[in-house]
């Protein structure tokens, strides 16, 4: 059962949130765009965001940390570590704000990349969230973080 569709995204009645999305590129471009702070630095974040930071150590057991800023100005830190990398096809990470509370839990993020007549379809599961508010959040954040990495990869091509 499907509580809710926004986008492609899908966010079920329990604590995991699911996206999937096309994009016109080629998957190696999709995953270099996850996986390298000069492209994250160009779509990383919702609508109107930008980022001011963003550090990669892409092998298993190394860190990632990035800042975004809102339109208002308020800074948001997040970071995690890489669990599985397989290039192009597959990455999980974990997530976590860097904030005390709810939003400070760390979770899991995976994303399978498929290709199909150069397109990538990309599949996001990201587990669990503590409130299904804090996931509705994260639903609305990374549909638009989405919208911006299909803008970017499109203008990359």
């Amino acid at each position: 059962m499907i509580a809710a569709v926004l986008g492609g995204a899908q966010a079920r009645p329990d604590d995991t949130l699911s996206i999937t999305r096309e994009f016109d590129a080629p998957r190696h471009l999709v995953f270099a765009a996850w996986t390298e702070a000069r492209h994250q630095f160009r779509w990383m974040g919702p609508k109107d965001f930008t980022v001011l930071d963003c550090q990669i150590d892409l092998r298993v057991g190394g860190r990632y940390r990035t800042c975004i800023r809102s339109p208002d100005g308020q800074e948001y830190w997040f970071r995690g570590e890489y669990r599985e990398i397989d290039a192009p096809a597959r990455l999980v990470f974990t997530f976590a704000w860097e904030e005390e509370g709810e939003r400070g839990m760390e979770n899991l993020v995976s994303l399978s990349f498929s290709e199909q007549g150069g397109r990538t379809r990309m599949h996001f599961v990201q587990t669990p969230f503590q409130s299904v508010s804090e996931r509705d959040s994260h639903m609305g954040g990374w549909t638009e973080a989405f919208d911006r990495l299909g803008d970017f990869i499109g203008g990359r091509r």
